[in-house]
């Protein structure tokens, strides 16, 4: 009897297939050994040149498709889908939409506004925020977004800057359109998000917006020439001074807004927002991205940590944004059942601590963490796309090619980059702290500050490794790994980041010394266990003869600075020390800190509780190590 082998007999597969199959198997080993994240670069990368070819191919073409331009197209293909989702309240693309071709007509109608005139927009977050933006911005002006917490000298200084026809100020906002309109320049037209006005030349936009056709506007008018055409002013304090207006153009918008895309965010995700508009990470990213993606986006007046997941429930939030303490505030709530029930897969953000991003991690459950790095005004961007706890982002000889950048040697004392003999920046190694800088060219230019050429000439560095370079200068120490993992080590200059908020110290010791008693102060920032970014501390030196004055000192900082500009320590000393190139010496102020135990001269704390600056003592000290002392 024969066999079944016999009957059918198995096909013999050719000598070379075993041969193959183990080295296919070897390749596979080595490339999860040797490169373990090349398909996730290779992915990643793949995802960048896409959408710059599809941009190249749209400037190829003679077409400028800019962002405003897919809202309106996607107001027509999906006119009844949520764009909005503010208090409850549902607003469509085609309401938003309608809504800012009202504004559009009532400006058209009531202001000589030309293409490329400038208005300047006071809102809190709302969704007039995004009317009146989207609205002006189909009339061809550039928007110049003010943040809401600056106040006086330098609220006035923001809007001189940008220098705009029109101020659009929120209902919620009065009372700081009262402080400045005094001193506000006669030739800036003021309106306000109301009916009706008690202030004196003053214009109303309600009313009018009632009124107002649905109809858009000439095409011609929000017609862009070119991506590189400015399109919005973003304040940030950079590393000096009072904010500066970063340009940002039709290019960058379309850079930001592609961020929740590349993360892989879908049309069928509900972002949740709850960052300030008026921050390029909500407008660009957030409602860049939305629109970029044809998504929903649930919008909130203000952050809370108390609100946070029942909002997240309540909406079927699948994507979040973040700052590093948003995420540390969330983690401090009390604990309760449930707290991984919930939609969310995505929370794309920066500035989140190793032990928070652990922390949100076990008690919130699989959200992927997608931290990534990028200044408002620059011309680098890096996206953590493999999840590596602490990292901003990663590069790879690729990535290089595409976005030059460099980290290079950097003189702490003389606050300057380190150059050799010959006058050229040295590269670090490694695992070294570097300055971050990035090529400008022009794929990837920088586009400066409005108002100021000084600043924008300020933050370039020519001559870096070869005659006739030329580096956009982030202001940001990194540490690149063995992995090519990139990770945040400090910022340079004047400003420690603090809420959330870059502060600059020549902003804050300005304030200070507008008081009699005050000869001099030195602001800078120190660290605070379990805290992202650095407080404000201030060492003042006080007028001869004169004495502290307290309650003057509290009332100064709250009403001439933002809440997370005021220094929340005071040191008083008898000498200012300097550098040997006169400046103000802050390292070992820095190094030493608010301890009590250590530090001989009187220190001061500001307790938001009692409105009051008191004296700091070890067992405040105490609290405010262990956390029972709310900052």
């Amino acid at each position: 009897m024969r066999g079944w082998d016999d009957l059918y007999p198995l096909p013999v597969p050719p000598s070379w297939v075993p041969g193959a199959a183990v080295g296919i198997l070897s390749l596979h080993f080595i490339q999860k050994f040797l490169f373990p994240y090349f398909w996730a670069d290779l992915r990643y990368l793949l995802k960048v040149l896409t959408y710059g070819l599809r941009v190249e191919m749209y400037r190829l073409q003679g077409r400028v498709v800019t962002v405003l331009d897919k809202f309106v197209k996607l107001a027509e293909k999906q006119p009844h889908k949520p764009f909005l989702i503010y208090e409850g309240t549902v607003h469509t693309y085609r309401d938003v939409d309608r809504r800012s071709n009202r504004i559009a007509q009532v400006f058209l109608q009531h202001e000589a506004l030309k293409k490329g005139d400038t208005v300047a927009l006071l809102m809190g977050n709302e969704p007039d925020f995004i009317h009146v933006w989207f609205g002006l911005a189909k009339l061809g002006c550039v928007v110049a977004f003010l943040n809401f917490n600056v106040r006086f000298r330098s609220l006035l200084h923001c809007v001189s800057s940008c220098e705009p026809k029109i101020l659009v100020v929120g209902a919620d906002l009065l009372g700081t359109l009262e402080e400045i309109l005094p001193k506000l320049q006669k030739d800036v037209s003021v309106w306000i998000m109301a009916k009706d006005s008690t202030f004196p030349n003053v214009h109303t936009l309600l009313d009018k917006i009632e009124a107002a056709s649905e109809d858009p506007v000439p095409v011609n008018r929000c017609s862009a020439n070119s991506l590189k055409s400015a399109v919005l002013y973003i304040f940030t304090s950079g590393t000096t001074g009072l904010p500066k207006a970063a340009v940002i153009s039709h290019l960058q918008i379309l850079k930001g807004a592609a961020g929740l895309w590349a993360f892989g965010a879908t049309s069928e995700d509900i972002i949740y927002i709850t960052l300030p508009l008026y921050h390029s990470a909500a407008s660009l990213l957030g409602i860049g991205g939305c629109v970029e993606l044809g998504a929903t986006c649930v919008l909130k007046k203000k952050f809370s940590a108390s609100q946070f997941w029942s909002d997240c429930r309540r909406y079927n939030v699948t994507v979040i944004q973040y700052i590093g303490e948003l995420c540390r505030y969330l983690c401090n709530q009390p604990v309760k059942e449930g707290e991984k029930n919930h939609k969310v897969r995505l929370a794309v953000g920066n500035g989140v601590r190793n032990d928070v991003w652990r922390e949100f991690l076990d008690r919130f459950g699989a959200v992927k963490i997608c931290e990534f790095y990028g200044a408002t005004e620059g011309n680098i961007c890096f996206m953590n796309h493999t999840g590596k706890i602490g990292s901003v982002g990663r590069t790879n000889f690729f990535y290089k090619l595409f976005f030059p950048f460099d980290l290079i040697k950097y003189d702490f004392q003389k606050d300057e980059p380190i150059r050799n003999k010959h006058g050229w920046c040295e590269k670090v190694k490694k695992g070294e702290a570097g300055l971050l800088i990035s090529k400008v060219n022009a794929k990837n230019p920088f586009f400066g500050y409005a108002g100021n050429k000084r600043h924008t000439e300020k933050k370039l560095l020519c001559e870096v490794f070869k005659k006739g370079d030329l580096y956009f200068n982030t202001g940001d120490i990194m540490v690149q790994d063995h992995d090519n993992f990139l990770y945040f080590w400090d910022r340079i200059g004047d400003t420690f980041r603090w809420k959330g908020e870059n502060v600059a110290t020549t902003e804050v010791s300005d304030v200070i010394v507008m008081l009699d008693f005050i000869q001099e102060a030195n602001v800078y920032g120190v660290s605070v266990p379990d805290h992202e970014g650095k407080a404000g501390m201030a060492s003042l030196i006080l007028k001869h003869n004169a004495s502290l004055d307290l309650e003057q000192m509290y009332k100064q900082v709250v009403t001439y600075l933002p809440s997370y500009a005021c220094p929340l320590f005071l040191r008083v000393q008898e000498k200012m020390e300097m550098t040997g190139t006169f400046k103000q010496q802050k390292f070992r102020l820095v190094d030493e800190g608010f301890n009590p135990s250590t530090i001989t001269d009187p220190l001061y704390f500001l307790d938001n509780s009692k409105k009051a600056y008191v004296l700091l003592t070890k067992e405040l000290h105490e609290m405010i190590l262990s956390g029972k002392m709310k900052l």
